[in-house]
Order: structure tokens, then sequence, then C-alpha cells
């Protein structure tokens, strides 16, 4: 089967599409032929290499979440399984392939109506913008920023801010048209991406949900209003200075709190629960997702040059 791997850490260029075996699903596994492909922001940061020292290697196997068909499943598995249009986790790897295989518990049967490029745009981070607003100890009437919010985590926090009560949502963004396609989405003011906005923009927020990191992250701290949450949810940007909790102990006095999220530490069953109610909330359109554009799979050197060039709005989804 075709697959795509990084030939060598660096550049889009880097990525090769091969030729590999199959894969046969383990104990607990089934096996996926694939319909769709999420193209992630932390395949990106795998692929230049930035998580070497977390043991990934040149040859690796790109690709965290699927959408497609049961072709076949491993000892333990219900038989059942076969044949049903799925979406599934696959890790941090074997995705960008024609077939993956992916853990029983990691799967979810998709409702009629709801599209493999949807539950591949929605499936991962839809999760991750849920939780990152419930770890914030987000309320009705609270203001929140959700910085980089073009990518599918923010577009999603987006809406489930809106939807949830928020007297403002702004959101961070790079040009007046994604602003406008923001504001759309539930988005009440655009700020530009160091913060700044016109002058009837919240001057601060009681959450802000982070997608970006990177240098410019302790000026977003400082947009905290007193017992402000700030939960990072990805370094898409790179790390932040080593010394931007100095922010948070200069201002000690107004109670501020930073948190990372990954939704790894959430328990599968409930990450399972919110997906599936997201899935119908999508297949009904209750919940908008956003696909940027559908490749086949060995343009995946394309998707990743458009993700680097900051070009993409939503996701970009891969077809074998």
């Amino acid at each position: 089967m075709r697959a795509v791997v990084i030939r060598t850490f660096g550049d889009p260029e880097g990525l090769e599409v091969v030729d590999v075996p199959a894969p046969v699903p383990a104990p607990g596994q089934v096996r996926i032929a694939t319909e769709a492909v999420g193209v992630g922001g932390v395949d990106a940061v795998i692929r230049r290499g930035t998580l070497s020292a977390y043991g990934f290697r040149e040859g690796h196997l790109l690709g965290s979440e699927v959408a497609g068909r049961v072709t076949a499943v491993g000892e333990g598995v219900d038989a059942s399984w076969t044949g049903r249009r799925v979406w599934a986790l696959t890790g941090l790897s074997g995705g960008y392939a024609e077939q993956a295989v992916a853990a029983v518990e990691d799967v979810l049967e998709l409702p009629d109506g709801l599209s493999g490029a949807a539950a591949v745009t929605l499936g991962g981070s839809g999760v991750v913008a849920h939780f990152a607003l419930d770890r914030a100890r987000f309320a009705p009437g609270e203001r929140v920023l959700v910085r980089g919010a073009a990518g599918s985590i923010g577009i999603t926090a987006v809406q489930l801010a809106a939807r949830g009560g928020a007297s403002a949502v702004a959101v961070t963004t790079s040009s007046a048209e994604r602003g406008a396609r923001l504001r759309d989405l539930g988005a009440t003011h655009v700020l530009d991406r160091s913060g700044g906005g016109g002058p009837d923009a919240p001057t601060n927020f009681d959450v802000v949900i982070d997608v970006v990191g990177g240098p410019e992250l302790p000026l977003f701290l400082d947009r905290l209003a007193t017992n402000g949450r700030y939960v990072a949810v990805g370094v898409v940007a790179g790390q932040p200075p080593t010394d931007f909790g100095m922010r948070l102990l200069d201002a000690f006095r107004r109670s501020l709190t930073f948190a990372t999220f990954s939704a790894d530490t959430v328990p599968a069953p409930d990450r399972q629960a919110v997906r599936s109610a997201q899935f119908t909330d999508a297949a009904q359109g209750a919940l908008r997702t956003v696909v940027h554009e559908v490749l086949p799979l060995d343009q995946a050197v394309s998707a990743h040059r458009a993700m680097d060039a900051g070009q993409v709005f939503g996701r970009v989804v891969l077809v074998p």
C-alpha cells in the first residue's frame, strides 16, 4: 500500500510516498481502509524534527486520525466492527496511508450525513477545544480569547465559547478575510497576531485558549483579567521564552493561572462521549467544520507547504 513517511526531517520536501506492507491488526485493534486523513499541526512539528528527542526518527509514517471503513479486526475485537464506517485515532503515526490500524477504544462509528473529511477535521480538534474550555473553568458571561483561531482547534473553540454564552469571543488571526470568516463562526472581536484590535476590543480576558505558543506568549499572559486562566493547547510557533513564568509572578496579586492541556490526560470513554456528541451536532449542522482543501495522499508535501506558509484556514485533508 502507499504511505507517506519522513525521508528527512525539515522542510515539506523531506516527505516521501513509499510502498509498505498493509498493517495487520494486533489484538484489540481494527484495520481501516482510509477515505480521509487529517493533516494536523502536530504532523508539521514532527516533520520538522522538533520532537526527535521523544523518539521520532526519519522513516516515521505520519498521521494521527483517519476516517474510513473497517476491513479487519484483531483478536478480541467484536467481528461486527467489520464493514462499519468509522473515525479513528491512530496515535502519532500510521494515518498517512491507504490502510491504518487503531485500538478499538479509539474508534467511533460515524453518524449518517457526516463526511470522512468533516470527521477528521473535528474528531481530534473538537475534543481538545471542549476540554480546554473545561480546564479553564469557562463560565457564561466571561470574555474568551482564542489565539491562533484559524486552525481546526481554534475554529471549534470559537463556536463552543459562543454557544456557551461568552460575553465576548476575541480571536487572533492574520487577515481581515480570516477575521470575517471567524465572525461568521461566532467571534465578536478580531485582533492581529500581536493582540492589537480596534477601540471596542476587550483589553483583558477571563480565559485564553492558545494554540500558538512561541515567543509572544508572554504578551498574552499580560491580557489576563484578575483570576484569569490561560490554557496552552499547542506550540505551533515553537516554545515560549524560558522565563515566561515571571509574568505570572509579577502579577502575583491578580491570582492568574497558566496550564497546559493534552487530550491524552482525559479518560478514553470521556473523550469518546464528547466526540460522539460533536459528530452528531456536526451531522445535524449545529457545529460547523471547515475543510480548507482536499488533496490526494501523494500531495502531502503541498499540504505541509500550505501549513508552513500559514495559508490554511481549517484543516487540509488527504484522500488515498
